[in-house]
């Protein structure tokens, strides 16, 4: 399954990168993740850094946990994350954030497929559904930690 989604909002891009790329507070805010660990991180602060990271989620009455590894880009201000282990044959996301005349925009695309069919038929009828609530939360946490609008 893919999924491309795009949102502008009233924050500078650097901003939006900080708040996705700041991987280690997913469970404070995204009600699915119900643990999340992060080891490996290596790379510069302030250019490129790579880490490893473990989520558990739960969906209802499923439960998984999935490793990824993350490589956070900050010159190019764009966040890419690929399957270390877990319950998919493939899962690969990307982030973007370019400026807008209105703040930033936030690009989030998203390729993936389950082992199980169970799985992907159980997602499939959601899955728009899903990236959207995703990105909500996301919004909401950049208005809980940026404001209404900010200059950057």
């Amino acid at each position: 399954m893919r999924h491309n989604l795009v949102r502008r909002l009233p924050y500078a891009p650097e901003q939006l990168f900080d708040l996705v790329g700041d991987v280690e507070r997913y469970p404070l805010f995204i009600p699915w993740i119900t643990s999340l660990r992060t080891w490996n991180r290596r790379g510069d602060a302030l250019q490129t850094q790579t880490l490893d990271a473990e989520a558990q989620v739960r969906f209802s009455v499923v439960r998984e946990r999935f490793t990824t590894r993350v490589a956070l880009d900050r010159s190019d201000l764009r966040i890419d994350v690929a399957l270390v282990a877990g319950p998919f044959r493939r899962l690969k996301n990307q982030w973007t954030f370019v400026p807008h005349e209105s703040g930033g925009e936030l690009t989030f695309d998203i390729d993936f497929e389950f082992g199980s069919r169970f799985l992907t038929n159980l997602l499939a009828a959601n899955f728009e559904v899903a990236v959207t609530r995703l990105i909500a939360c996301f919004e909401a946490r950049a208005l809980k930690l940026y404001g209404p609008r900010s200059n950057g």
